[in-house]
């Protein structure tokens, strides 16, 4: 069987330099809110080009806690108008919803999957004051052209990085483009803890304050609550397990775009329709995404080949009976993106010869 991510080859790789620094979290008696937590920041924010990195518990918080956040320092006020993508994963739009900030829904570009500027230009109204660009698959989004539009209407950006851990422009990373980014940590990202966890970047200082108060129960000093906060802490021991991976990110993205290459060179099947890169950089190949017509019945035969994938996503946001306000509306290219997409597999530890053999049953593929 050819795994979809193996999550234990991946830490097997680490296992000692792991033990070792769970081992010093356990000896130290520390366990939230110390140095591991504070050099990772440190770390994180260095590696990513931006000011402060502020620790939090999953990808989910680190976007509704920055949104809450501008709620608090009056940048937003309810009701305010969120721009993102319709393709995105619910969470981007959750983290909106869970402000009281009103998400505006735009279809994607559709060779890159990510935030199109034209249709978020299209978008803008006199309640706008956000745009949310979600990183997707790994591939920056066109983020020069978006902070232009950004820019012209006086708007904020929060990036959804989540999948896009050293993703590059022009040499400028995934977390440094926007006010602030967030990212997740979840064991199956590039940048992945042995648990859930996540983490906000940005160059503004009085945001970063009112963060480490709001995920800290709304406190900066013990007992004296500035905000009705929450508790969303990176803890010690998942910090300590991401200064270790953090340390070999950036071979482990090299692996990943060696197996995107072998993809993209060698796969010939008319029926599969391959991702478009735009450069080497800006894509960290989270996940490789093809599109087909046939998609359940590619997976079905992929399987039979031993050959493990997945769907990222089902089922679109507006489609999800969490948001049924939505489910009358009509989003095309996000409808059929999500009908079509499959995710072949893809890690750091595939090796070619794996990924030949992925490459030779798509292309033995034949629709029905």
């Amino acid at each position: 069987m050819t795994p979809f991510l193996d999550l234990q080859a991946i830490n097997a790789q680490y296992r000692a330099e792991l033990i070792a620094a769970c081992t010093r979290v356990i000896d130290s008696g520390w366990y939230i809110g110390g140095k591991e937590l504070s050099q990772f920041e440190q770390e994180f924010s260095a590696y990513c080009g931006s000011g402060h990195c502020i620790g939090v518990a999953n990808g989910l918080d680190a976007l509704i806690l920055t949104l809450r956040a501008w709620l608090e320092m009056g940048r937003l006020q309810p009701g305010d108008e969120v721009i993102v993508p319709a393709n995105t994963y619910i969470a981007s739009i959750l983290a909106i919803s869970a402000n009281g900030l009103t998400p505006v829904l735009v279809e994607p570009n559709a060779a890159s999957f990510n935030l199109c500027p034209v249709n978020a230009r299209a978008a803008i109204t006199n309640k706008t004051r956000v745009i949310l660009p979600v990183h997707l698959y790994g591939q920056l989004a066109d983020m020069p052209a978006i902070m232009a539009l950004a820019h012209e209407y006086g708007l904020l950006v929060l990036e959804d990085a989540a999948q896009a851990h050293g993703a590059a422009i022009g040499g400028k990373k995934a977390g440094s483009w926007g006010d602030a980014a967030g990212f997740s940590f979840y064991p199956g990202k590039n940048l992945g803890a042995l648990g859930d966890a996540g983490a906000i970047t940005t160059h503004d200082a009085d945001l970063a304050q009112t963060l480490r108060a709001l995920r800290n129960y709304g406190s900066h000093d013990k007992y004296k609550n500035l905000f009705k906060g929450v508790n969303s802490r990176l803890d010690e021991i998942q910090a300590a397990m991401l200064r270790i991976k953090l340390q070999h990110l950036d071979l482990e993205t090299q692996n990943r775009r060696m197996i995107a290459r072998v993809y993209l060179e060698n796969i010939r099947n008319p029926a599969v329709k391959l991702p478009q890169l735009t450069s080497d950089e800006q894509h960290v190949w989270h996940l490789f995404v093809v599109r087909t017509s046939q998609r359940d019945v590619l997976q079905k035969y992929l399987a039979e080949q031993g050959i493990q994938t997945l769907v990222h996503y089902p089922i679109p946001p507006h489609q999800q009976q969490a948001y049924q306000e939505w489910n009358a509306r009509s989003y095309p290219l996000t409808e059929g993106l999500h009908q079509e997409v499959i995710s072949l597999p893809m890690g750091p530890t595939l090796s070619q010869l794996e990924a030949l053999r992925v490459v030779a049953a798509v292309n033995d593929f034949t629709p029905t």
